[in-house]
């Protein structure tokens, strides 16, 4: 078998299979596209999972890709052995319900035994124990003899089995792995050693995973439909093999890494154990670096960006260990570029950015860890003092905070002291921290995040608006942030600013909202989706929203397109609000002054002073005078002159407003002339048509007026139509007869309140029957208590006078059961009050029997209850309370 070169088995793998029919895509980038399940790709087929999900509709029904990876979750371990590598390469082909198990297995055969040359009698494949199909594929079609292909089975405890592949509920299936034979000096000298064992003897170069089920979660499967093949090789693993050597530290484009890092300390190795540890390290490391900043991911204290930060100071650190001086990792990653190139070309064609990265990072790390160390070691000193060997929370957050040691870089140290460290405490500290910063952060409009962001943009950057004839400009990015920092690039998903020379998006002010659209890169492959756009300090129009394809980093030249859309229909009200100003003072009086305003491409709001509510026939004048403008066509001119010019024009200013020495006057022919900068139609024929929606008062003296314009007037007399339409369908009418229909709904419900009132009040007193005869004497008062069911309190108010009127002289408390909850009332005469009682203070007394609370005068009061069950209870109580009364 010839050894070849991992960058000749990339071009192999996918030549091989683009001779099958398979569409060969560029590796995807590391930053997942719509995908917040990821932090980062970590395996071939994530970038593809749109493609098995069905969101999106494949290129091709075959695909094969080289998909860079990069996976932390051992992180730990990296250095520490030969296998573990944060960043690899996943070789792939892919089947969308297209070939199957018998094409897949084949091809894995034929590329491995005929185009790499690999002995067959040294491959052995594994199959899922109950694939029997999968075994006959083997043994049949490709006649591996059945002693050589091995069966894994679910472990009867977990249910869990290497070679069938599931993630919860969802597509799944069976896999097919070949192993290849690497030989007895690799192996751990076990009679049982065989396929499946932990040393590095048989070493798993190709697995197959055929899609096949679709699981429920619990251990049921339904078959799929559209069955897919997803293979996944590690390019570096492959190599290993191919080229003989013991560890992927040793394979030609590592090996280069390799020999780099020993030039620059001086070092040779598998001499020295713990160096040996280091040189892996930042082997690995500065390939992960170098390919996560060409993908536009940028060190921070967050997300990914914090994943990078500590791969580049955990190499920087062991760099130390090694004994090399000063920045080192840009030397290694010229190595790294130089290596991979061939299979990515991005590397090159972002040299630079990627060695200014890793420079800045490499140099900011420097200046804090050698006190770092100091105060660590200061830490550790303390901590065998005492006999203790865990840090304590606080000051591991102290490390993080102030030296810029990331948690995991602490930990790493510590355990080589024998150590520990508090993570529980750490993440309070963390915690504490950021609310301290959210609650001193000032109020500020961009996107929540601390104006100070901004404020730290070189002085030099400022941006002009070139945006009142042109909505479409070609620009190059002077600074880019994200929502707490300045950065290098932003990179797909990642939200923040771009800030450019010349833009002809309008940032929101003077009551104008802001442009939204796109920014593209020069070649279009790039994507930045603009939400906001705000003016910032020092003469900066910031572009705020998210990267929504690609990466953006600075100096890129680029292309600003402003939604033409939103930009036209805020124009639009804009300049009805103009319109909108004059009319009001023609029909209200030239006391009208704007007191505010706020335009979008939905409506517009325009508040003025005014001490009245307006009519009904104001707000029709109003309206039609705007729409007799908007009829003439009145040309809109815009002129930038002298404030002493303008004001010569008779412009109309805001009062209170400051103005420079330039000012934009926009006059709509001899109809409305005012001071402005913001966006306008060209002519007021444009606006097509004004409709106020509301009228309404929001402080003393202010007045605010909310409209529409142009197609949204349209939409609103199409809803009102359909509205109308719809009340005349209900009413079975058509709309001219409604407003008579509904006059006679109205009498007819008039008549029957009445009657239902009628029938009520009979009812109640039939219910009541002959209560005055149930009367009894307290202390020579009269006392009427009586239950009712179903009376409301208008009704129990009817039934007491009755029975006053029966009694003569006396006290009624009438109780009634509506539906679980209770009304209480209760009347005295003028003779009963005379004698002590008082309705009020009775109904005080009862209430809170039936979960209740009330009162009132003395010859009547009322109370609502919540408890029915207590209304007897509450009855008999009346009698005490009444009597405690009587004197």
């Amino acid at each position: 078998m010839k050894k070849y070169g991992v960058n000749e088995l990339r071009r192999m793998y996918l030549e091989f299979f683009e001779s099958k029919d398979h569409l060969k895509m560029n590796s995807f980038s590391l930053v997942p596209h719509n995908d917040k399940s990821l932090l980062l790709i970590n395996a071939g087929m994530a970038p593809l999972k749109p493609y098995f999900t069905g969101q999106e509709i494949p290129p091709r029904k075959r695909v094969t890709t080289c998909q860079k990876c990069v996976r932390t979750g051992d992180i730990e371990n990296v250095g520490k052995t030969a296998r573990h590598l944060t960043f690899f390469e996943m070789l792939g082909n892919f089947s969308f319900g297209d070939y199957f198990k018998k094409e897949a297995i084949a091809w894995s055969w034929e590329f491995l035994t005929k185009t790499i040359g690999m002995d067959p009698e040294r491959l052995y494949p594994s199959i899922y124990g109950e694939d029997e199909e999968a075994f006959e594929i083997w043994n049949k079609d490709i006649g591996i003899p059945a002693e050589k292909i091995t069966r894994f089975y679910r472990d009867p405890e977990t249910g869990e089995c290497d070679n069938f592949w599931e993630h919860g509920a969802g597509p799944c299936g069976p896999c097919s792995e070949i192993y290849y034979d690497r030989g007895e000096k690799y192996g751990c000298g076990k009679p049982t050693c065989k396929v499946g064992c932990d040393c590095d003897r048989y070493m798993e170069v190709w697995n197959n995973v055929f899609t096949q089920f679709d699981g429920d979660g619990k251990g049921g499967y339904t078959e799929l439909k559209n069955k897919n093949i997803d293979t996944g090789m590690g390019l570096e693993r492959l190599a290993v093999v191919v080229q003989d050597v013991d560890s992927v530290f040793d394979i030609d484009t590592m090996k280069a890494i390799r020999d780099h890092i020993c030039r620059l300390a001086n070092a040779e190795y598998e001499t020295d154990e713990k160096k040996d540890v280091s040189i892996r390290l930042i082997t690995d490391h500065i390939r992960s670096s170098t390919f996560l900043i060409s993908d536009g991911v940028m060190p921070s204290n967050e997300g990914r960006g914090y994943v990078l930060r500590r791969i580049i100071r955990r190499a920087a650190r062991h760099g130390r260990l090694l004994g090399i001086e000063g920045a080192f990792l840009a030397k290694l990653a010229e190595t790294v570029i130089s290596e991979s190139k061939d299979g990515y070309p991005e590397l090159e064609e972002k040299r630079e950015f990627i060695l200014n990265v890793l420079t800045q990072e490499e140099n900011k790390f420097n200046k804090t860890i050698d006190q770092g160390l100091s105060i660590l070691n200061d830490f550790c000193a303390e901590l065998k003092k005492k006999g203790e060997t865990v840090l304590g929370g606080a000051d591991a957050f102290k490390l993080h905070d102030t030296y810029g040691f990331p948690l995991d870089l602490t930990e790493e140290i510590l355990e080589e002291k024998g150590l520990t460290v508090d993570k529980t405490g750490f993440e309070e500290a963390m915690k504490e921290q950021k609310e301290a910063a959210r609650k001193a952060r000032k109020v500020t409009n961009y996107m929540g995040a601390d104006a100070t962001v901004y404020e730290q943009i070189d002085k030099s950057v400022a941006s002009e608006f070139v945006g009142y004839d042109q909505l479409v400009f070609d620009s190059t990015i002077s600074a880019l942030t994200t929502d707490t920092e300045l950065t290098n690039a932003l990179a797909d998903g990642d939200a923040g600013t771009i800030i450019v020379p010349q833009t002809p998006f309008y940032a929101t002010m003077g009551g104008q909202s802001a442009d939204i659209g796109i920014i593209v890169s020069a070649d279009g492959a790039n994507e930045f989706a603009v939400e906001d756009t705000v003016k910032l300090v020092g003469n900066r129009i910031g572009h705020i929203g998210h990267v929504t394809k690609g990466m953006f980093k600075l100096s890129d030249q680029v292309t600003l397109m402003v939604n033409e859309a939103n930009r036209e229909n805020t124009a639009k009200n804009h300049s009805a609000t103009h319109l909108l100003q004059k009319a009001l003072r023609i029909v209200l009086g030239t006391h009208v002054e704007q007191a505010g305003s706020f335009v979008n491409g939905d409506r517009l709001r325009f508040d003025f002073s005014h001490f009245a509510a307006m009519t009904d026939e104001e707000l029709k004048k109003v309206e039609e005078i705007v729409n007799e403008q908007i009829a003439k066509q009145i040309p809109v001119e815009t002129k930038v002159m002298s404030l002493e010019e303008a004001k010569k024009t008779g412009a109309m200013a805001l009062f209170g407003e400051k103005y420079g020495d330039e000012v934009r006057v926009v006059q709509m022919g001899d109809f409305s002339v005012e001071l402005c900068g913001g966006t306008h139609v060209k002519n007021t024929g444009v606006i097509s048509s004004f409709k106020i929606l509301s009228e309404s008062g929001i402080a003393a003296g202010v007045r605010r007026i909310e409209a529409i314009t142009g197609a949204a007037v349209l939409s609103y007399y199409r809803e009102q139509e359909s509205i109308l339409k719809g009340a005349s369908a209900v009413l079975k009418t058509n709309p001219t007869g409604l407003i008579e229909r509904i006059g006679k709904l109205q009498e007819e419900v008039k008549r029957l309140n009445s009657e239902l009132e009628s029938l009520k009040s009979k009812a109640a007193q039939d219910a009541l029957g002959d209560a005055s005869g149930q009367a009894v004497d307290v202390k020579g008062v009269k006392l009427i208590a009586t239950k009712l069911s179903g009376v409301d309190m208008n009704g129990l108010r009817d039934l007491g006078d009755k029975l006053k009127g029966e009694l003569g002289e006396g006290v009624v408390v009438l109780a009634s059961d509506n539906d679980g909850k209770v009304n209480l009332m209760a009347m005295a005469t003028d003779g009963a009050i005379k004698n002590g009682a008082h309705a009020g203070n009775l109904i005080k007394a009862i209430a809170g029997i039936v979960g209740g609370g009330g009162g009132g005068r003395p010859n009547m009061a009322q109370a609502g209850g919540k408890d029915a069950s207590k209304i007897d209870e509450c009855l008999a109580e009346a009698k005490k309370a009444l009597e405690g009364m009587i004197s």
